[in-house]
């Protein structure tokens, strides 16, 4: 009996110093949000007022105090973040993850972002007000680094903390340049389907324009009338990491004779992978010459979204093609000369070297024409003897993309913003923008090029051929933007952009889905209000999948079903195309979805091919058209040659076998087939890969409503096992009413801070399940009123 008495004592004193421990880590790593601090080299007293959900008000008497602040305080709440996102581009994950992450690593040193941005800061103007306040941000950042307490995530991975330079700041946006860019995942493998099944079966995938779909309308100001002029190892090593992929999104700006306030209304809610911490910092910063409430990417100083009294902005994907593939042709005695037109020229022999957690360093080469990096051997989609290079406009032109997001950031009318937008040259962007003065626009904004009919820029190009290195570029003034339209809106939701210059512009646009609705819904009504706007941006309804049922329930054979089988038949007929929790049509559908495309398309392509398509733009736009179309020659199972099989056939069968699935994985009742149980969330941090750890570091998961392009966006790749876990979508949620600004609403997929110790480290994760908002505050009196802590900063002096 003494012995367990002494046992329990033992125990009780464990539990009792494992209490300690975590007080004291908590109390002494965590940011802090009240008090004062001096800052080095600042010049006037700055306070930092921190609402109910940790969003910082910097109050500053001059721009430069302002953007000191900024960078401190948050570096205190996301320096983890910012240490990741700046690695990637210089190839720099191995050295806190280890050898795994190596072909990550060598492949962002090959793309060049590293060396462009070495290149762009030996050219830069310091006197340039924009190299300025970055400089100030830095010093910020960088003094919590010094002085702050050491994020728990650099003791677990064992790495140092280092001062943050300005090539991290472009870096970083190289990465963003990067994350967008489908054609990696696309063009490798259509040459690959195209070389393997010949043309015949390309025709019937969606990789040109369509002109029947929802498109994004032209309208430049002058006009009068309205007329119509695979990556995948490297995608998956980041999507482990939970490092933030940008996706898609919704944006949408109603003009005042549409809104019951009579002025303009801004939504926007970029789809961009979920993560913890989440993308976006917010911040709202004020001085007597400028003020904005803004959301900043890890280690930027400017806003990539934002809104003031004046005006509003946001940013869905463009989707345009800026990549180009090449063969190469090495000479058949000298292995080190690749064939440039008539000549032969030396192979550029790049050399580098990548830090490796736990064991050596890792010295690589790789080889580069004029075109770009040769990437067999570094990018896994890349395969065969035959040398393929890529162009990649990011690194071509000269890079003013700082300046650009500064010029944003400081436009205070709509003439200024669109004159920042002409320094944007990659990654492509879709622009929203509205304002007090009763304007809406949206912008393409990116370097485009002019591209000859006789050139397809989908496939990898054979040597000779394809668009020269040097692109004739377009003026802004050019490209797809609509400014004050008379439909009295505009939106963006990544579809296809109406023409420019007598070309549809090429790209990896995705489906109309969500067009169509954002369109459907905008146009019904002239009284819009912020309450309204808010429910359409968690809309969860889908016209598109309701027509692609009704096409598959007439090929049906209902004779050899049973009475529960025929009772879910009954409930798709009257299926209203939305993805609450608690629907069973949503399961029943994309699981038999699953299975048309695995029958369709697995046969030819076998299984590789296969999970590569199933992870691009090209695969959502395809499938509409192909449940449309009985005579594709996709509907044949190849691998039974005595038999063809009609599109009847592979609904049919995909039917029974996702039923049966359905039933093996949820159970025989068809009413416990709930979309909640198979369509989750949970947001990952790196360390949370750890089993142990993951419940401190993530968040989730959560059962949550929405699907894949619908307005309510939860993004989740199709899987053998049938459960839908979200892997991308809304990265906040914006409405910003000009009749009301200073209520205007927004929310956070988890919370405000990075840091596991922190209160506001997800707060906000179930009014954002629940698709509720918060508030935007810009009055500084309610600010302060309500303000739950004060940071205030001193000079030194």
């Amino acid at each position: 009996m003494r012995k367990f008495k002494r046992l329990g004592w033992g125990l009780l004193a464990l539990v009792g110093v494992l209490a300690v421990v975590i007080g004291s880590l908590t109390y002494h790593l965590k940011p802090d949000y009240d008090g004062k601090k001096k800052l080095h080299g600042l010049s006037e007293e700055v306070q930092v007022y921190y609402d109910t959900y940790g969003i910082p008000h910097i109050y500053a008497e001059n721009d430069a105090d302002a953007f000191k602040a900024l960078g401190y305080v948050h570096a205190q709440d996301r320096l983890w973040q910012m240490e990741l996102l700046r690695r990637i581009g210089r190839g720099g994950l191995s050295e806190v993850f280890g050898k795994d992450l190596l072909g990550t690593d060598k492949f962002f040193l090959a793309l060049g972002i590293d060396d462009y941005s070495s290149e762009t800061i030996a050219k830069l103007n310091t006197s340039d007000a924009a190299v300025q306040m970055s400089q100030a941000y830095l010093e910020g950042v960088n003094q919590f680094v010094e002085e702050g307490p050491t994020p728990i995530e650099f003791y677990l991975t064992g790495i140092d903390k280092k001062p943050f330079v300005l090539k991290d700041v472009y870096n970083t946006i190289g990465y963003m340049a990067f994350s967008f860019a489908m054609a990696h995942k696309t063009d490798p493998l259509l040459s690959k389907i195209k070389d393997k099944l010949g043309f015949e079966y390309l025709k019937d995938l969606e990789i040109n324009s369509d002109s029947t779909t929802q498109w994004i309308k032209n309208y430049p100001r002058n006009k009068k009338d309205s007329i119509h002029e695979s990556i995948s190892k490297v995608m998956t090593s980041l999507k482990k990491l939970s490092i933030p992929l940008f996706e898609g999104s919704n944006g949408w700006a109603i003009a005042p004779e549409k809104t019951k306030n009579g002025k303009v209304i801004f939504s926007n809610d970029p789809h961009i992978g979920f993560s913890q911490p989440s993308v976006w910092y917010e911040a709202h910063v004020s001085t007597p010459t400028y003020e904005k409430y803004g959301y900043h990417l890890a280690g930027v100083p400017y806003p990539l979204l934002g809104h003031n009294r004046k005006l509003a902005y946001g940013m869905t994907m463009f989707e345009n093609d800026d990549v180009d593939f090449y063969y190469e042709q090495t000479h058949p005695s000298d292995t080190r000369k690749y064939r440039k037109g008539d000549e032969w020229k030396d192979y550029e022999i790049i050399a580098k070297t990548i830090k490796v957690k736990d064991s050596d360093d890792v010295h690589f080469s790789y080889k580069k024409t004029h075109h770009g990096p040769i990437l067999n051997g570094i990018a896994d989609q890349v395969t065969g003897d035959r040398p393929i290079s890529m162009w990649w406009i990011f690194t071509e032109v000269e890079n003013k993309l700082l300046n650009s997001l500064y010029n944003m950031s400081y436009a205070t009318n709509l003439d200024d913003f669109q004159h920042a937008l002409e320094d944007l040259h990659a990654p492509g962007l879709g622009i929203v923008y509205g304002d007090a003065e009763d304007n809406v626009a949206w912008w393409a904004a990116a370097k485009l090029y002019k591209i000859p009919d006789s050139v397809n820029t989908k496939f990898v190009a054979e040597n000779g051929k394809g668009l020269p290195v040097e692109k004739e570029y377009l003026d802004f003034s050019k490209n797809p933007q609509a400014i004050n339209p008379p439909w009295q809106y505009v939106y963006s939701a990544n579809n296809q952009p109406d023409s420019i210059v007598g070309m549809l512009y090429p790209g990896y646009y995705l489906p109309e889905n969500r067009a169509r609705r954002i369109v459907q819904l905008l146009e019904s009504t002239n009284d819009w209000d912020k309450e309204a706007v808010g429910n359409m941006i968690t809309d969860d309804t889908s016209p598109v999948n309701v027509e692609i049922v009704r096409m598959l329930l007439k090929k049906v054979e209902v004779d050899s079903l049973n009475a529960s089988k025929l009772k879910i038949l009954d409930g798709l007929k009257q299926w209203k195309g939305d993805y609450p929790t608690g629907s069973t049509e949503a399961t029943v559908y994309h699981r038999w979805m699953y299975f048309i495309l695995r029958n369709t398309f697995k046969d030819e392509l076998g299984d590789s091919l296969f999970e590569e398509i199933l992870n691009t733009h090209l695969i959502k736009r395809t499938i509409a058209p192909i449940v449309a179309n009985e005579s594709s020659i996709w509907w044949d199972d190849t691998s039974t040659p005595d038999i063809t099989e009609s599109q009847s056939d592979i609904v049919n069968g995909s039917f029974r076998e996702a039923l049966q699935a359905l039933e093996q994985t949820l159970g025989s009742d068809s009413s416990g087939w709930i979309w909640g149980r198979v369509h989750t969330i949970e947001h990952g941090h790196p360390i949370g890969q750890i089993d142990a750890l993951r419940s401190f570091f993530n968040v989730g998961p959560f059962s949550v409503n929405g699907t894949r392009e619908v307005i309510n966006n939860m993004f989740f790749p199709y899987t053998e096992d049938g459960v839908y876990k979200v892997s991308s979508g809304p990265s906040t949620r914006r409405v910003v009413d000009f009749s009301d600004v200073e209520n205007s609403m927004s929310i956070l997929p988890t919370g405000q801070s990075g840091n596991p110790f922190s209160i506001h480290y997800k707060d906000q994760v179930e009014m954002y399940i629940k698709g509720e908002f918060r508030k935007m505050m810009l009055n500084k009196e309610e600010i302060i009123s309500t303000s739950k802590s004060v940071l205030t900063f001193k000079p030194e002096n």
